[in-house]
């Protein structure tokens, strides 16, 4: 029985809210409409700049989730997800703000890598400047070594790629110049010892694929998405 509700906690960015929900419907086994979820999105794309927040740029952004995540939890929502790693920085705080239970991603992760690559010892990693300063992918990956881009490499190429002004993702660019930065990006990562590739911000997996790269890459929103229907059906 598939009765449960699950929420999307989304706007970050409204692209990346509306693949998770594709990729919701593409994991749920069914024969008709009627088996699937009854799943409930809120796109907030009010919600402030969460690599500006953990830079100390701009205003945090957990007030906003929380009260997206209550909004949701209003409409009956049992379980949401946050298509969005750099917020997972912000979790703990977000937890406590709200009674709705939240898949935490780079837990779920961690799982999906060790029990599907149980021999890797390096994995690469492409996310924002936020999210790699943090260093929240050391803390959640267990027993690997984490490879991040240089720091020329992250800022001429991934970020550029990210949040180039009229060029990058964000700009609802995600095509051409974007899959080539990351591209590079992504090999750079591999020339350092990287087997596999971590899409750690969800703007990257809307341009690159698992086979985008010379070695395997995974896509976290592929992993929150199976582990939503999975859970979804307990």
């Amino acid at each position: 029985m598939r009765d449960k509700i699950l929420g999307i906690i989304g706007g970050m960015g409204p692209e990346a809210s509306a693949q998770i929900y594709m990729k919701m419907i593409k994991a749920t086994k069914v024969k008709r409409d009627q088996d699937h979820f009854r799943i409930i999105i809120d796109s907030n794309p009010k919600i402030p700049d969460r690599t500006r927040a953990i830079l100390g740029l701009g205003e945090s952004p957990v007030p906003e989730i929380i009260k997206t995540a209550n909004n949701l939890l209003k409409m009956g929502v049992e379980l949401a997800c946050i298509p969005c790693i750099t917020s997972h920085y912000f979790y703990k705080e977000i937890v406590e703000g709200t009674e709705l239970k939240i898949l935490h991603a780079l837990e779920e992760l961690n799982i999906y890598i060790h029990k599907n690559y149980p021999g890797v010892k390096k994995v690469g990693v492409l996310a924002t400047t936020g999210t790699k300063s943090t260093r929240i992918f050391n803390q959640f990956l267990q027993n690997v070594e984490i490879v991040y881009p240089d720091e020329d490499v992250q800022e001429q190429l991934v970020m550029e790629a990210i949040y180039g002004e009229g060029t990058g993702i964000k700009s609802g660019v995600t095509t051409g110049r974007p899959v080539e930065l990351l591209e590079k990006a992504g090999e750079h990562v591999i020339s350092k010892g990287a087997e596999i590739v971590i899409l750690g911000c969800t703007e990257i997996g809307l341009v690159l694929r698992k086979n985008s790269l010379s070695r395997p890459s995974i896509d976290p929103m592929d992993v929150i998405a199976e582990t939503m229907i999975e859970k979804g059906q307990e």
